[in-house]
């Protein structure tokens, strides 16, 4: 009865905490993959729609496209983390991100009695970018390379002003992540840097990386060497030095810059885990990654409320 007690209270002072707030959560494609997961954070998502925090969801869908680029006979090809889009990669990353798995999430919500709404990053002018060029790339083992990623976009801006209305009036945006550029071509963003920069511009509390990993290791081989705090300055020397690596640098730099762009906190987290989002945000302990800055690792540390 004492755990119980203490859950509710510390729900209390969550609910207090975060009320009408903005959490971005960015659906990895490990999620996306799997029917009864996606289902289940769902669920979750809207137990926290129910606590009046505001939702937006962002998702990619890598290995989907993957999939879709194998059958299609279209070779797919990934340098640190990030993907080279080619022309027929793109139109394979339109069908999939969106319209596939766009629906996918917001029929899965949907059933969980929220008010989903599908978008890309091209609707309203959500998503300024422009096409990237060659750029040097280090690689995992620290080599550097000048790599051409194709039909790619570096992100330029963000307008919440849609995000803004469809938030006002309880509707859940679920973003894949497309973008235009000036010329009003689509272009393929890395989900990861999109959700970073919708957190960003709204000025989220959270910024929360649901995957299918339990977050960021110290040894990627052993699941026991989970890292559950870090924060921002601790990492910057691992990333410079490519300690962090795959698909997982994306996402940690990512978090390095909502921090810095004022977002309160950071998680990455698997999603397939039971009640994972729910244990990550209202249990101590956590069961993911969380990224701060020093002085808010200092205060959690503190008051122990997540």
């Amino acid at each position: 009865m004492t755990e119980i007690v203490r859950g509710l209270k510390n729900a209390l002072a969550y609910t207090r905490l975060y009320r009408d707030q903005a959490f971005v959560v960015k659906l990895g494609g490990d999620i996306l993959a799997d029917a009864r997961a996606l289902d289940t954070i769902a669920g979750q998502l809207a137990l926290l729609e129910s606590l009046s925090i505001r939702l937006v969801v962002v998702h990619g869908g890598g290995p989907q496209a993957t999939s879709l680029a194998t059958k299609l006979g279209l070779e797919s090809r990934m340098v640190a983390g990030r993907r080279i889009t080619t022309p027929e990669i793109l139109e394979v990353a339109k069908m999939v991100y969106g319209g596939t798995l766009n629906v996918n999430v917001t029929s899965a919500l949907h059933r969980h009695g929220l008010r989903p709404v599908g978008l890309t990053g091209i609707d309203g002018g959500l998503i300024a970018a422009r096409k990237r060029p060659p750029v040097d790339v280090r690689l995992d083992g620290g080599r550097i390379e000048r790599v051409d990623f194709g039909e790619v976009g570096d992100l330029e801006s963000v307008d919440t002003s849609l995000l803004s209305v469809l938030l006002g009036q309880r509707y859940v945006p679920v973003v894949a992540s497309l973008a235009g550029d000036p010329q009003g071509s689509a272009l393929n963003v890395n989900a990861d840097t999109v959700a970073e920069a919708i957190a960003s511009a709204l000025g989220a509390k959270k910024l929360i990386f649901l995957t299918g990993v339990a977050g960021l290791l110290r040894d990627v081989d052993d699941p026991g060497s989970l890292v559950p705090f870090a924060d921002v300055e601790d990492l910057e020397p691992l990333l410079a030095s490519s300690a962090i690596s795959g698909g997982m640098r994306p996402k940690v730099e990512a978090c390095v810059r909502a921090v810095k762009a004022g977002v309160r906190r950071t998680h990455i987290v698997d999603g397939r885990q039971a009640d994972a989002l729910l244990v990550e945000l209202f249990t101590g302990g956590g069961c993911g990654t969380m990224i701060v800055d020093r002085k808010e690792m200092t205060d959690y540390r503190e008051h122990e409320l997540s």
